[in-house]
């Protein structure tokens, strides 16, 4: 019979206590034509916690402020447009389009509502989301801007 030999996992690496265990890898022998005993050694993987961020922090901030400039910048377009006898493509824009202050009203609200699915999304801990809903505005308002920008 062989005598087979048992490492001891004192001397060896040793999980940290905060880590998860999510599995075992084997230690594979240099040569697979002898197949010996392996060792099983546990593979450890932090778990990465989101950075917690206050909603008023600067990215959202410069955010915000980028979604609130071009509701202003595509108000002024829209309203220098229809002022000129331009019709407004937005079926939704268009019924606030009977007067100017029901017009702002709209783009104010507009922003608001950018503003307060972000911080949905934010107290929900979906972070990602709460920057990308901004994201998503700035673009779309970027090129109605630009849009009534161009068609003036």
């Amino acid at each position: 019979m062989d005598m087979v030999e048992t490492a001891s996992t004192v001397e060896g690496p040793s999980a940290p206590e905060n880590g998860t265990v999510i599995g075992a890898a084997p230690i594979l022998p240099d040569s697979a034509a002898v197949m010996e005993p392996m060792a099983l050694v546990p593979v450890t993987v932090q778990q990465e916690e989101p950075t917690p961020h206050t909603f008023w922090d600067a990215k959202n901030q410069a955010l915000f402020a980028t979604v609130g400039a071009l509701a202003a910048i595509d108000f002024h377009a829209t309203h220098a447009n229809l002022a000129s006898g331009g019709k407004e493509l937005n079926p939704i824009t268009r019924v606030f389009t009977v007067s100017t202050p029901a017009l702002a009203t709209n783009f104010a609200l507009e922003a608001g509502a950018v503003i307060g699915i972000s911080y949905m999304f934010h107290k929900t801990g979906h972070h990602k989301l709460e920057r990308i809903t901004a994201l998503v505005n700035i673009g779309t308002s970027g090129a109605a801007a630009g849009y009534s920008l161009s068609h003036r």
